[in-house]
């Protein structure tokens, strides 16, 4: 270790994937562009994520020869909320809804969201001013009793709660005081309106609180047990940085947080101010737009796992296309295709390379089988979450879970009726409890000697397999393990050309899936050659981020027409990116006439009326800037400058100037505080 004291501090960025842990050590040593000391990777431990975390941050610790006590600051971002939200899992919450009807549950995907967990309704709320409604929460405190039994947390939406937040605080109150169980009130993560889309926000909080309360718990522990006295920072959606403890609290701003750090990244490796950037893990692609050096920002909120939420994010596109993406066959057709995705399994190489015979010994027992099972080379495995996690199973449910142990089964032997056993194992997958393991893009990679950290004779066996599945024909779908892996990673790179254009095609103002979907766009990415010759090409380079992106992006650039930059450091863009962003956060205040001469200040949770227009507008520009200041120091920055846009609504009756609506808009941002 290098105990020489360092003129410039070193800053630790950890990247949490799906798959793997990356950590990468930076320093400003030759100028803004600094330095990667050390970069190192580990796979992300989900039943323990201080195991992985420990993994990736030791391994760069000791490339790096350094000094903990060097390490002023530590930045994470994370791919989890994200994965969590497209594969359908997060924890059992209860949706408390004051002032709605059960009718509004039909409306921005809210019913399909909440799926099989409780919802209590409960008469109250406000009307567009503020001004509010009997409240009754005799329904609320009559189940709580109940559901603390059986849910994780609360999620709380009251009717125009963002223009009187009274009856949600009322709510989250009595639930706090009853349970003691996490709350999250919708008023605390948007001022938006469009009820049902923030109740369906609040709800995606309230379930992934626990998910990011352990990772930030992980590292913590971690990093206290290393001696690194470093404040801990993580990436919001849009890229800014925020404190450990402003992201246990709204975890929802997470979304995204992975896939935001690494256009931070992008940019600050490749230097392009104008590009599409596709970043390819385990799970998901994500795909964004930088423009003029800046990603484009979602107006309308982060839309992740089909869901629209109103959390202010990148413009970034989510699909479940990954190196894990599940392996499947095109249903019906002479010469099924190769399907990916959405799901994630566990690839069979890692299982084989952590579970050894376990695993292998039951791939050879399935190919000794004179024909092919519906459910061969599947296995199913327990996550590791804690038990109170499993909270609220069916019978079903929890007698397949008894079931399945933390070493891997063969799924042909743990269903023995398959459709209903299927739905409950699909069930126990989507509530985060199960993995299932199976054959993906990295086994097909391992097959080819292109991937060589986990097991090949595991992938090999399992390609064998898969490949022996029957066509519309009754043949073998792939003659030999290398041809179906073969078959796999060009249908990989393929798509991944699909998602890019269907990515700029919306950006353009289309429907980016239909037009990818057309004929004329497929015979053009296929380089059909006719009569009529057809041509598609991006206007800017791809950035191409991810370890696996220089496998999977080299056949890229004919598909796309534009080159495809791969940066050096491409395998750690997240964790890269984690420490050179800035703290970031915003409040907003709104001014109102419920009445001719009474104008009325909403900000926080402060709402007061005035007769006089200056002096509300004065009291509403104070209070957000004083609260945006309270925000920037809970999220990490002690210097912050603020900004403020105010945006007034006024109409012209017979000459006579007519206030209407005023909307302020306070911005605060700077660097993130260091340790000294």
């Amino acid at each position: 270790m290098n105990n020489r004291p360092r003129q410039h501090p070193l800053f630790l960025g950890i990247d949490t994937g799906g798959t793997y842990t990356d950590a990468v050590l930076w320093s400003e040593e030759h100028g803004p562009k600094g330095t990667v000391a050390a970069k190192a990777k580990a796979l992300t431990t989900r039943h323990d994520l201080a195991e992985g975390i420990s993994g990736a941050v030791d391994a760069v610790l000791e490339k790096a020869r350094v000094d903990p006590a060097d390490i002023k600051l530590v930045s994470m971002s994370t791919t989890l909320a994200t994965n969590a939200l497209v594969e359908g899992q997060g924890g059992r919450v209860a949706l408390v809804m004051v002032g709605f009807a059960e009718a509004d549950l039909t409306r921005d995907g809210l019913k399909t969201a909440l799926g099989t967990d409780p919802l209590v309704l409960c008469e109250g709320g406000h009307d567009v001013h503020g001004n509010a409604r009997s409240l009754d929460l005799s329904a609320l405190e009559t189940a709580l009793p109940e559901l603390t039994k059986s849910v994780s947390g609360f999620a709380v939406c009251a009717y125009f709660a963002t223009r009187n937040p009274a009856h949600e605080i009322a709510a989250r109150d009595l639930i706090r005081e009853m349970t003691g169980l996490p709350v999250t009130a919708s008023h605390e993560l948007s001022s938006k309106l469009g009820g049902p889309r923030r109740a369906l926000t609040t709800l995606l909080n309230a379930r992934l609180i626990s998910m990011i309360d352990r990772l930030v718990a992980a590292t913590e522990s971690f990093l206290e047990a290393r001696g690194i006295k470093a404040p801990l920072m993580v990436v919001r959606g849009d890229g800014a940085l925020v404190s450990a403890e402003f992201a246990r609290q709204r975890p929802i701003e997470t979304i995204l947080s992975g896939p935001a750090a690494s256009l931070v990244g992008a940019r600050h490796m490749t230097g392009l101010d104008n590009a599409v950037v596709s970043d390819i893990g385990g799970t998901t692609t994500d795909v964004a737009v930088l423009d003029h050096g800046r990603p484009r920002l979602d107006p309308e909120g982060a839309t992740v796992g089909g869901f629209r939420t109103m959390v202010e994010a990148v413009a970034m596109r989510t699909f479940g296309l990954g190196g894990d993406s599940e392996v499947s066959l095109e249903d019906g057709g002479l010469a099924p295709k190769i399907m990916l995705g959405p799901r994630r399994l566990v690839p069979l190489a890692l299982a084989g390379m952590v579970h050894g015979e376990a695993v292998t010994g039951e791939l050879e027992r399935q190919l000794r089988a004179p024909n092919p099972g519906r459910m061969d080379g599947r296995f199913a495995v327990r996550t590791g979450v804690p038990d109170r996690l499993a909270a609220g199973l069916t019978l079903p449910e929890a007698k397949l879970y008894e079931a399945i142990t933390s070493v891997p089964l063969p799924i042909d032997r743990v269903l023995l009726t398959s459709n209903a056993q299927s739905a409950t194992l699909n069930r126990l997958v989507s509530r985060g409890l199960v993995h299932v393991i199976g054959f993906t893009p990295s086994d097909a990679a391992h097959v080819l000697g292109r991937q060589a950290n986990w097991d090949e004779a595991a992938a090999r066996l399992g390609a064998e397999l898969f490949a022996r599945k029957r066509d519309g024909r009754g043949q073998p779908i792939a003659a030999t393990p290398e041809a179906l892996a073969e078959r796999v990673l060009v249908a990989l790179t393929r798509l991944s050309a699909e998602v890019i254009l269907e990515t700029a095609f919306a950006e353009d103002g289309l429907d980016g899936a239909a037009t990818v979907a057309h004929a004329l766009v497929q015979r053009a990415v296929d380089g059909h050659e006719g009569i009529a010759r057809l041509s598609v090409a991006l206007d800017r380079p791809v950035i191409g981020l991810g370890a696996s992106a220089p496998l999977h992006y080299a056949g890229l650039p004919p598909l796309v027409g534009n080159e495809c930059v791969v940066p050096e450091d491409t395998d750690v863009a997240n964790a890269l990116g984690a420490v050179v962003g800035q703290v970031r956060v915003t409040a907003e205040a709104r001014v109102s006439q419920p009445k001719e001469g009474l104008f009325r200040v909403s900000v926080g949770e402060l709402l007061r009326d005035f007769t006089d227009e200056d002096a509300a507008m004065a009291l509403a520009e104070a209070e957000a800037r004083a609260i945006v200041a309270a925000r920037a120091r809970e999220a990490g920055s002690d210097a912050a400058e603020i900004e403020l846009v105010t945006d007034i609504n006024v109409s012209t009756v017979e000459g006579q100037r007519m206030f209407i609506e005023a909307h302020l808009v306070a911005t605060a941002s700077g660097r993130p505080r260091i340790a000294v």
